[in-house]
């Protein structure tokens, strides 16, 4: 069960990467190829999951319009299983047990709003155990560029 719940989370991560997108599906793509395939090859669904497996990871290496396309791609795919169809970001802030675990997303917010002041405040060790203190009740902050600043659940 680990496992299939970690599995998720590297393909909701994937989609939260690319911003959401309402493009068809290109079912002539070689994605999308690969994954029909292996559903006509006596409904192979291992091998249709790893072929999203891999469309994760090419997610993770592209930019631009292409992550865009790959990250719509992978969703629509996805969906013919009926996995990831919730938004990214809710799946992996609540986690992948579903619903709030521990900590509610305000309180999370206010910790990460009181180690935005410490570092603003240039308290490195303030701002450090604020986030130790969150991973330690599961949660993950990711800084981003312009100092926002993501969370997750673990």
């Amino acid at each position: 069960l680990e496992e299939a719940r970690s599995g998720l989370v590297r393909l909701y991560t994937a989609l939260a990467q690319a911003p959401a997108s309402n493009q068809a599906l290109d079912p002539h793509s070689p994605w999308a190829t690969r994954f029909t395939d292996a559903m006509n090859d006596d409904f192979n669904t291992p091998e249709a999951i790893a072929a999203l497996f891999d469309l994760a990871s090419e997610v993770n290496r592209t930019q631009g319009d292409e992550k865009v396309q790959l990250a719509s791609t992978l969703k629509g795919l996805a969906g013919t299983l009926n996995f990831l169809q919730r938004e990214p970001t809710l799946f992996l802030q609540e986690g992948s047990r579903g619903g709030d675990v521990g900590l509610s997303a305000a309180a999370i917010e206010e910790q990460i709003a009181a180690r935005v002041a410490a570092k603003q405040a240039k308290d490195f060790a303030k701002a450090d155990s604020i986030r130790n203190t969150l991973l330690e009740q599961g949660v993950v902050l990711e800084d981003k560029p312009g100092g926002l600043t993501e969370w997750r659940r673990s």
